[in-house]
């Protein structure tokens, strides 16, 4: 397994610097955010896409540091309705064809959401089975978002992808290995699950048990922790305040070991050693309760550790 970092977590810093920060910070890959829900600070995809010069010059500057590109991110909703879903998709294409140019056989994506119905013009999540109004949208979204998908497996393979690992959260139609599951039956291998453990922790599954379920289909992982506050016990761990409001969540995305200790952690990564995954563990940057630095040190020496142990 290869220590990574995606950039986003640098997007303050030009590639040349973020690409040095992850030099010094021991870290071997990145994972590149090419768009969509990423502001893709270190890609210019268009120029990307259509110069083998700026290519050449994006990953010249990653080996001048020791560092190569474990996946490209293009995390965003395809399957939302309307002129937005169309922008993401032609934005998912891109990163099909970008990754294809540079050898790279992985896209990390999240599996979108459609609306409930035709007339929608914003996406549902259902996640109960009642009101009985609920088993009719479900049907809906997943006539929809099959045959999406299937047409989105076909461009990924056309360009040369290999590996569309998909990242549980909430708002998805993919968000729990069933799902998962439900979808790569449809679509075929191509589809896997990027193995993040901080939404399973707050959506209340065992990151472990995921990791065994999905064995033959982990294909990329995010290393980011959830902590659980004291405001859970009283307003639930459904929570819709802005991640910046930290002081007043039920859970937060926190550095790892902050939320759950090394000890958890050198679990699961023996666990993914055991299942026989070698792939990327690709620190994901998102705790706002500490700064950004000091975040970076305590997640890549834990890591460190546990690596070289």
């Amino acid at each position: 397994m290869k220590l990574g970092l995606m950039t986003d977590s640098l997007a303050h810093l030009p590639l040349e610097q973020a690409a040095a920060r992850c030099r010094d910070l021991g870290l071997e890959q990145v994972e590149l955010g090419c768009g969509n829900w990423s502001s893709a600070p270190h890609v210019d995809l268009d120029a990307l896409v259509n110069s083998a010069d700026a290519r050449r010059a994006l990953t010249g500057i990653l080996a001048d540091n020791g560092l190569t590109i474990s996946a490209l991110n293009c995390s965003g909703n395809p399957l939302f309705p309307g002129e937005k879903g169309r922008q993401h998709r032609a934005v998912t294409e891109k990163t099909f064809r970008l990754a294809g140019q540079l050898g790279i056989e992985t896209v990390v994506m999240m599996s979108g959401l459609p609306g409930g119905c035709p007339q929608d013009h914003t996406p549902t999540w259902i996640v109960t089975s009642w009101p009985p109004e609920t088993e009719e949208i479900l049907r809906y979204q997943w006539d929809e978002a099959i045959a999406r998908w299937q047409e989105m497996a076909r461009q990924a393979e056309a360009y040369g992808v290999r590996r569309i690992a998909l990242e549980f959260h909430g708002w998805q139609l993919v968000y729990n290995p069933e799902t998962l599951l439900r979808l790569r039956q449809a679509v075929g291998p191509i589809v896997g699950v990027n193995l993040d453990p901080s939404h399973l922790f707050w959506m209340g599954a065992d990151p472990l048990a995921v990791a065994r379920e999905l064995r033959q289909c982990i294909y990329h992982v995010h290393i980011k922790d959830v902590r659980t506050e004291p405001a859970a016990a009283v307003n639930s761990l459904l929570d819709t305040k802005g991640v910046l409001e930290f002081a007043r969540r039920s859970w937060n995305f926190v550095t790892p070991g902050s939320g759950h200790d090394e000890t958890w952690w050198r679990t699961f990564v023996d666990t993914l050693r055991a299942l026989g995954y070698d792939g990327p563990l690709s620190i994901e940057q998102e705790d706002y309760t500490i700064p950004l630095d000091d975040a970076l040190e305590q997640a890549s020496a834990l890591l460190h550790r546990i690596l070289e142990s």
